[in-house]
């Protein structure tokens, strides 16, 4: 067991990091395509819809739970959810990986409200999970004040990524070519 905290900490920002590289390598298109890609690949995008929501309700779920001083049922709640984020993570590397993007139509007076959507959704994607494992840290250390200081940051966080994540696709989803 890892018992030293800034190694821990130098962990959480490598793998941090290695993430959001591996995303924006995907995002670049270098990577090689298989030649048929198999048909359950394009119902991936609405599996991934369906985790993001699960995962709004039991971060409130959590929150609940948490506020009833239930520390056990809260540390289970989210651990699955956070089991659950890192499934996403790869059903949306697995997606993009092999179907690529889906451009939301320019003449959409919709737009206006997609692209911001997208946009702040992306940023803070981003920005969440170094913030998500930290209270990991502290939450499963104890130490409870560390714990609520930066999950006061993490919560609102992570509840806007994953119920953007539902609107952006519902917004989309009439665009798919497949």
């Amino acid at each position: 067991m890892i018992n030293n905290e800034k190694v821990i900490k130098r962990i959480i920002w490598g793998v941090s990091i290695f993430v959001f590289l591996a995303v924006a390598v995907l995002d670049q298109h270098v990577l090689p395509v298989p030649f048929k890609i198999p048909s359950w690949v394009y119902s991936l995008s609405a599996l991934n819809a369906c985790i993001n929501a699960t995962c709004t309700l039991l971060l409130l779920t959590s929150l609940y739970q948490i506020k009833r001083k239930n520390v056990t049922l809260h540390k289970k709640l989210n651990l699955l959810t956070f089991g659950l984020s890192s499934l996403f993570l790869v059903s949306y590397i697995l997606y993009h990986w092999m179907v690529g993007d889906t451009s939301f139509p320019k003449d959409n007076n919709l737009k206006y409200i997609y692209y911001p959507l997208l946009i702040s959704h992306i940023l803070l994607a981003a920005s969440v999970l170094p913030l998500i494992l930290l209270s990991f840290l502290y939450g499963l250390k104890m130490e409870v004040e560390k714990h609520r200081k930066i999950v006061r940051f993490t919560f609102p966080i992570w509840l806007y990524v994953t119920t953007t994540g539902v609107l952006v696709y519902l917004m989309i989803s009439p665009y798919y070519h497949h």
